[in-house]
């Protein structure tokens, strides 16, 4: 259960003006614009950084909206092509118009990743609540099936579902299967979902385990040292680490810009001590780099759907030492 103490930072926080909620996010947050984005990674870079990037924005109410974000998106290819970034690109399906006309939702994503695949770019379809997990496995194995092999999904953890789903996958696209496997950001309804912390963090490690069985790529986005010394244990299990190839036999070739097999995804500004580490450790780090002008509905969200970040906006504010981005 959510402490007390986190809930009240987030109830006080959300009340706030304007202002204050952009001075907390902005730690979260590479700010509004593209921009101010490629600023935080050309800082980001000089530490061995890596990057998927993130334009704010989902639950559209028209078409013309989503062009927006097609349009915005390839902005941002440019700008990683024209920095020579290590990066990659995050989108919601909801922002390109899935659940408005989900056949030019499709035709939008199709567009989008066509043209990361001329670039040698890869796209990560964001996952967002249990209402689009079908549709969003449902897009990834269409544009498989295209030969549009640079394109993976997200999965929950703490969704029941998650174990069927990597089966489904594995079957579908064998070694071809590209994760980002997180406990999952959305409170979701407890008849399909974990609920407890000790019960999520359970089901994660299994998935990841389930994953790393599979011979899939496999992106650990966790700040939990449970999760992330979990990995490290599967890792050495299997053998893999820094500057190996991937020993395993169902294992496809490696990707351009992608780890032997694996890689850990941290949050911007969240727990900068953990990624150094695992960066000097030799493992490949990808920071999920948020911005754009719904920087405040995006910071506002997080914070109602799950209240345990007030923990993190306290020990930022009152301890920032701690927590160097």
């Amino acid at each position: 259960m959510v402490g007390w103490f986190s809930k009240l930072i987030v109830a006080t926080t959300v009340r706030m003006p304007r202002w204050f909620v952009r001075w907390v996010s902005r730690r979260y947050v590479a700010g509004a614009s593209l921009d101010e984005a490629v600023a935080v990674m050309k800082r980001l870079t000089n530490e061995g950084a890596c990057f998927t990037i993130d334009v704010l924005g989902e639950e559209i109410s028209s078409m013309d909206e989503a062009t927006f974000f097609l349009e915005e998106y390839i902005r941002v290819m440019n700008a990683i092509q024209e920095h020579g970034f290590d990066a990659n690109l995050s989108i919601k399906p909801t922002a390109f118009g899935l659940l408005i006309d989900p056949e030019a939702g499709m035709k939008n994503i199709r567009k989008l990743v066509q043209m990361a695949a001329k670039e040698d770019m890869f796209v990560r379809l964001d996952m967002e609540d249990h209402r689009v997990t079908t549709q969003t496995i449902d897009v990834v194995l269409a544009l498989h099936s295209e030969g549009l092999t640079n394109v993976g999904t997200v999965l929950q953890g703490r969704l029941f579902r998650t174990l069927a789903d990597i089966d489904a996958l594995e079957t579908a696209l064998g070694p071809a299967a590209d994760y980002r496997i997180c406990k999952g950001i959305y409170l979701e309804p407890e008849d399909i979902s974990f609920t407890g912390y000790r019960d999520i963090v359970d089901a994660t490690n299994a998935a990841i385990d389930r994953m790393f069985a599979a011979g899939a790529y496999v992106g650990v986005a966790s700040h939990d040292l449970p999760v992330i010394d979990h990995t490290l244990s599967a890792l050495s299990s299997y053998k893999m680490g820094p500057g190996i190839d991937d020993p395993r036999p169902n294992a496809g070739p490696q990707r351009h810009h992608k780890g032997p097999g694996y890689e850990f995804q941290l949050l911007l500004g969240v727990r900068g001590p953990l990624r150094r580490r695992l960066l000097n450790e030799g493992h490949r780090t990808r920071v999920y780099i948020p911005y754009g002008e719904k920087w405040y509905e995006y910071s506002i969200r997080r914070l109602k759907e799950n209240p345990t970040i007030g923990t993190q906006v306290a020990k930022a504010f009152l301890m920032p030492w701690t927590n160097r981005p």
